[in-house]
């Protein structure tokens, strides 16, 4: 906890949302160097999973289930698997070739290695938190405030939570564009934005079939049917 810089955390967290190229520029990466972030993140997740419990749920056992399951699944496990994913792809696709055999290659890590540049503990897992936080405000803390509205019955419910959807998972796969972006060694970074077109070409489809995504997940994680 001695480690933990809260209030930077904060400040990093608010610039994440509004203007993230700032908390990129501040120390020329985004590894971390305490756990501070990480703390908060899956802390404000939880407390934010126990609002839609309180809510939507009666049962205390189920609560439990409902919130070790979003903090796992929705942040550690899939963070770890995009995590994965990213580190594959830049390391063995998106890497820089050098000319000169002599220059010593460079890699996203998992690792922390100390005497060469960009080489960062989690760095990839790093880059997923950044990513994270965002979307957390608008799918888990606005969609809270919204849902009523959302998982009403009717074209706008159906229609707001779509672009509520489409505009967190754009935001998300554009944070990870950035967090690639700037690693010297890394080319066609750009990569990272297509999955930006993909949910923008699904959002209308989903629309037009009436697939309303909140209705789809309270309904995945809460017993009374909505």
């Amino acid at each position: 906890w001695q480690q933990m810089d809260v209030e930077y955390t904060f400040w990093q967290m608010l610039n994440l949302c509004t203007s993230p190229k700032v908390v990129l520029e501040t120390k020329n990466q985004w590894a971390r160097d305490d756990p501070a972030f990480i703390v908060i993140c899956s802390l404000l997740l939880v407390v934010a999973t126990l609002a839609y419990c309180a809510t939507y749920d009666h049962s205390g056992s189920h609560a439990v289930v409902v919130v070790v399951s979003v903090f796992l699944t929705h942040f550690l496990i899939t963070g770890a698997v995009i995590a994965t994913c990213c580190w594959f792809l830049t390391n063995s696709y998106l890497r820089e070739e050098t000319p000169n055999s002599h220059v010593v290659e460079q890699r996203v890590e998992w690792q922390h290695v100390h005497d060469l540049p960009f080489m960062y503990r989690l760095y990839t897992f790093d880059v997923h938190c950044n990513s994270f936080f965002p979307m957390f405000v608008l799918l888990y803390v606005v969609h809270y405030f919204l849902s009523p509205l959302l998982i009403a019955h009717g074209f706008i419910p159906l229609l707001l939570s779509n672009l509520l959807f489409m505009v967190g998972a754009s935001y998300y796969h554009y944070l990870n564009f950035l967090g690639y972006d700037v690693l010297p060694f890394l080319e066609r970074t750009t990569f990272f934005l297509y999955p930006i077109g993909i949910v923008i070409v699904l959002s209308p489809i989903l629309i037009l079939s009436g697939f309303n995504p909140s209705r789809y997940f309270m309904n995945i994680y809460f017993s009374q049917r909505l």
